[in-house]
């Protein structure tokens, strides 16, 4: 089978690239960004430079494919998306470009990866939040900017199956972290965010870390082997065609408890200071995995104590690399 995956210089897209290329298809991987910068190649895989807001390179990209895995969109940590919004919601370019020579193009399948940003962010202010299940999309009140986009995308996607009949399927991610992914040029998330202001306060002997809010901040962290995993899985389920599903872990963790356990990684404590002016986004958001586990009879289910050490790990090998290059020259 031959499969399309865009944003495939990004973390989950090449991440996807790999997966599914270890299971022996063939790939077509497009990002915008130039092949140096990609968080990862694949030998063996066809690797294009092109970007994907633009028709006609959507149209090129769709031919000779089976099916479409778009991951493709500007995005990033928290305070790259409060503050571009702009640039998030242009990537509503991206998936109605693509959508559209996706089905010109007698795509079989096509996955959207679509965000938890698009709950209603009335259901989000407590940290001791109540899980989110799929309907609590509705009454739409999503995040500024990005949440937008992807339920405006999520809604496309589905009327491409009522009047069209190609099939689509959403999975709505709860922060992804893992290994090869963002931890230093301002697009990182929480996880990597952290375990890199530890790792230069274990190395500086800064013996503080800032944190961005009060600390109490609630979310769930998915594994990255899980988010591939159950990407596969809900592509190649048909009961769940044009249907949104959450994709995260249930284990729900505040930020002040994230840095803990980066400093236990790290063996020590620091001294703790609340940037309370910083970006960070609702006070708590958990996946709610009811539908998931009926449906597919799965969840993701690393521990986040397991990811984040293996995460953290991989950054510490970064930080040092830098470090020594930042020497040389």
């Amino acid at each position: 089978m031959n499969i399309l995956i865009t944003g495939a210089g990004g973390f989950i897209g090449g991440s996807l690239v790999r997966y599914f290329h270890n299971k022996g298809f063939s790939i077509r991987a497009v990002d915008k960004k130039p092949l140096p910068l990609w968080c990862q190649l694949t030998t063996g895989v066809e690797s294009l430079c092109l970007d994907v807001s633009e028709w006609e390179n959507c149209r090129r990209v769709c031919e000779g494919v089976e099916e479409v895995y778009n991951l493709a969109a500007d995005m990033g940590g928290i305070g790259f998306i409060e503050k571009n919004r702009i640039e998030c919601l242009r990537s509503i370019l991206i998936n109605t470009n693509m959508l559209e020579a996706a089905y010109r193009a007698g795509v079989g399948r096509y996955f959207y990866s679509s965000s938890a940003c698009v709950y209603n962010t009335d259901l989000q202010k407590d940290p001791n939040c109540r899980a989110l299940k799929e309907t609590d999309a509705y009454p739409a009140l999503s995040e500024r900017g990005y949440g937008w986009e992807k339920l405006l995308s999520e809604m496309f996607c589905q009327e491409y199956w009522a009047e069209r009949g190609m099939k689509p399927f959403i999975a709505r991610f709860h922060n992804a972290y893992g290994a090869l992914g963002s931890w230093n040029d301002g697009r990182e998330k929480a996880p990597a965010a952290i375990c890199r202001k530890v790792i230069e306060a274990k190395h500086s002997g800064s013996g503080q870390i800032e944190i961005w809010g009060d600390g109490t901040q609630t979310r769930s962290y998915m594994y990255i082997d899980d988010c591939t995993y159950g990407i596969d899985s809900i592509v190649h389920c048909d009961d769940l065609i044009a249907t949104p599903i959450n994709l995260g872990s249930h284990e729900l963790i505040s930020v002040d408890d994230l840095v803990t356990l980066a400093e236990e990684f790290a063996g020590l404590n620091l001294h703790r200071v609340y940037n309370l002016n910083a970006p960070n986004g609702v006070a708590g958001r958990n996946s709610d995995n009811k539908m998931v586990r009926r449906i597919l009879g799965w969840e993701p289910n690393t521990p986040l104590r397991v990811g984040l050490k293996k995460t953290y790990d991989w950054i510490e090998q970064q930080y040092l690399a830098q470090k020594q290059e930042n020497k040389l020259t």
